[in-house]
């Protein structure tokens, strides 16, 4: 019998193990992770890259932005990357408004390692990445990373196959954080961040980013015991109360502690709760902004679902609210719905710190010292840059493909000592006479005009006589110029004259 999961049938062991080779055809591509599990067969992979829609995605949770538009924020964003410090330290609201629009998709993972400074973390760590990924690792920590590869987003092509180079990149990174961080080790809820990172972008840069995500973004998160995560539940429990009084006296009411409901949805960074189209935008913002979007989020989905009279009276004990909280309508995860209400929540970065320092005031009071001494956090992309500013080599874009130029390189310039004049103004102290600048109503052609049967010279081509050119008399329509007139009068100098003189049906330049 086929195991539901994620909302759809898994596939047969067997099937996903061995495929026939009948089911591959010259027109395969042969090498997709999807084939070799089996998928050949009506396969219809979303944009995302999810086999058969999995992770909730459907077409009504997305709103599909015009080419033309898309095309505009990607020039828009080409110059913000370009000159990423300028930007975020004279414009940074442009930047949040353009985060919250929505980053396109083709810049997506670069402007992911530029807001999370994991670009600048990979340019002053050269070669670590490699380092690390040479290394052997903890066997105790590479088993359990093993046994968690196959859990990450199964129906997406990149690790729908079991040591496809999806999972080994995964594998790879999740590797080279525990021999980065050993005394913090791996948490499962890594791999999913991790896995959403390498959708986007190569492994060294996903490292990074987890780097990035782990330390500044949500410090102490995956540390043993968890206590930043609970931490933070204290905080989400006192936010509701102000910002969803019936929700918060409902949850007081049924006992609900924050860490049975909003674990998953802070650690994964709501990447195993919300439709794809929306993680994409929340995870735009959260980069931006820091966890003030979580935390919003999190606000959204109770007051939501738990936000009415109505509602709540289905929920008349902790186990209906829970089961009410893991099943969220669809309509509230929508990702035009559920960016509005995000952006409306009134919740800030001060509110977040204030309610931190009260919560860790009182955990200090009732259960002691917090046995995980974790990094300060870090609010968004700007306070990351602030406190570790970067120089323009580690902004600077390292180009994908590099072509050369069959051309020689330019000379440069002789430098000119102080005093010293050029040829040019030499030449004109001298009275050599400099020709004038072409007219800019003529056309890009020779000035030279041809004199035909001119008894001064005879029409040129490529310094070969035109033949059958009469020698005794000029045409008709073609006036002759006297000797005088070519000593006095420069054709350069009297272009105008001379093609004024010329019918406009007849091309006579060379």
């Amino acid at each position: 019998m086929a195991k539901i999961e994620n909302g759809r049938k898994s596939a047969d062991s067997r099937s996903i193990r061995t495929i026939s080779s009948s089911h591959m055809d010259d027109e395969s591509s042969l090498g997709s992770d999807s084939e070799i599990n089996g998928f050949t067969n009506d396969r219809h992979t979303d944009k995302y890259g999810f086999i058969g829609g999995a992770q909730q995605y459907s077409e009504e949770s997305a709103q599909d932005v015009p080419p033309e538009v898309l095309r505009q924020r990607e020039v828009k964003w080409l110059d913000m990357l370009s000159n990423w410090d300028k930007w975020m330290v004279k414009r940074h609201k442009k930047v949040r408004l353009r985060c919250q629009k929505g980053i396109p998709p083709s810049l997506r993972g670069r402007a992911w390692l530029y807001l999370s400074g994991g670009k600048v973390k990979r340019e002053q760590n050269r070669g670590k990445f490699e380092e690390l990924d040479s290394q052997a690792g903890d066997p105790k920590e590479l088993d359990v990373i093993e046994k968690d590869l196959h859990r990450q987003f199964p129906f997406h092509e990149m690790f729908v196959s079991r040591g496809g180079h999806g999972q080994q990149d995964l594998f790879r990174v999740l590797k080279a954080y525990t021999l980065y961080r050993p005394e913090e080790g791996y948490c499962q809820a890594q791999a999913p961040i991790a896995a959403v990172l390498l959708m986007h972008m190569p492994a060294e840069d996903a490292f990074w980013g987890l780097v990035q995500i782990c330390e500044k973004y949500l410090p102490g998160y995956y540390s043993a015991g968890l206590e930043a995560i609970q931490l933070d539940g204290e905080i989400l429990y006192a936010l509701t109360r102000r910002v969803s009084p019936l929700v918060y006296r409902h949850l007081e009411k049924h006992k609900m502690e924050p860490i049975l409901y909003m674990t998953e949805w802070f650690m994964c960074a709501f990447s195993r709760t919300l439709p794809w189209a929306s993680v994409l935008r929340v995870w735009d913002m959260f980069l931006c902004d820091g966890v003030k979007i979580i935390f919003r989020v999190g606000l959204v989905l109770l007051k939501c679902m738990l936000g009415t009279r109505e509602k709540l009276k289905a929920c008349q004990g902790q186990y209906e609210t829970m089961e009410l909280l893991r099943a969220i309508e669809p309509r509230y995860m929508q990702e035009g719905f559920l960016v509005r209400e995000v952006l409306e929540v009134p919740v800030s970065e001060r509110d977040v710190e204030r309610e931190h320092h009260v919560q860790l005031k009182r955990w200090r009071k009732n259960r002691g010292e917090l046995h995980c001494k974790s990094p300060p956090r870090m609010h968004g992309a700007r306070a990351i840059m602030a406190s570790e500013p970067p120089s323009r080599q580690d902004l600077r874009q390292n180009p994908t493909i590099i072509v050369e130029s069959p051309l020689p390189p330019p000379q440069p310039t002789p430098q000119l000592k102080k005093g010293e004049k050029s040829k040019e103004e030499k030449s004109k102290k001298k009275g050599n006479p400099q020709l004038p600048l072409r007219d800019p109503q003529l056309p890009l052609r020779d000035p030279v005009p041809t004199l035909r049967n001119s008894t001064v010279q005879q029409p040129l081509v490529n310094d070969t006589p035109l033949p059958n050119t009469p020698e005794d008399s000029p045409p008709p329509h073609q006036p002759t110029l006297n000797d005088q007139s070519l000593l006095t009068v420069s054709p350069l100098q009297k272009s105008t004259q001379s093609l004024s003189s010329i019918e406009a049906d007849q091309d006579t330049y060379l």
